[in-house]
């Protein structure tokens, strides 16, 4: 009988996947990954540039499916408290700029989508799920000086905007 080498998961999905590398997974205290792509509602964005500000980085699964729809919604319902706190949100999946562009215009969103078809920015995140088919839904809060604040593993997508503004109120009081 002939046995197999273990080999590691992580390497296993790389090797299917085409992987160079599986990302180590980012978390609170980390510098946020820095990105350049296309946004719908903003055109090219650099996370960096909004250095100085707090941001709201949310990745969902896929534009236009339900759960998606009402975590984005609730956002846009309560995007007066999260910018109260001095916060700007961005969403992130793994559609391309049409499908953002359709999404954010049909469902009146404020704040720009970014287009992640490459999973570039996904991947930085270590935000990959379903063998790299979707992005896992995951919120990073990222301070001012552009550090991972908090991570939201969790997400009401009925009641984001509220928790997401919660705890912006809570960090930013501990950083005064």
């Amino acid at each position: 009988m002939m046995r197999l080498p273990m080999v590691r998961s992580g390497a296993l999905v790389a090797a299917l996947f085409g992987c160079a590398s599986v990302a180590r997974a980012v978390g609170v205290g980390d510098p946020a990954p820095d990105f350049k792509a296309e946004a719908a509602g903003a055109g090219e964005i650099r996370l960096s540039q909004y250095r100085g500000q707090w941001v709201v980085l949310y990745f969902y699964p896929k534009a236009d499916t339900p759960g998606c729809t009402r975590q984005s919604c609730s956002l846009r319902d309560g995007i007066g408290a999260v910018t109260d706190q001095d916060a700007v949100v961005l969403g992130v999946s793994l559609d391309n700029l049409e499908a953002q562009t359709a999404f954010r215009e049909r469902h009146n969103l404020p704040f720009p989508l970014v287009a992640d078809d490459s999973r570039e920015i996904t991947r930085a995140y270590d935000n990959l799920a379903i063998g790299g088919l979707v992005a896992r839904r995951r919120t990073f809060i990222i301070d001012p000086q552009g550090r991972i604040a908090h991570v939201f593993d969790r997400v009401d997508v009925n009641n984001h905007a509220a928790e997401v503004a919660q705890v912006l109120q809570r960090l930013r009081r501990a950083a005064r």
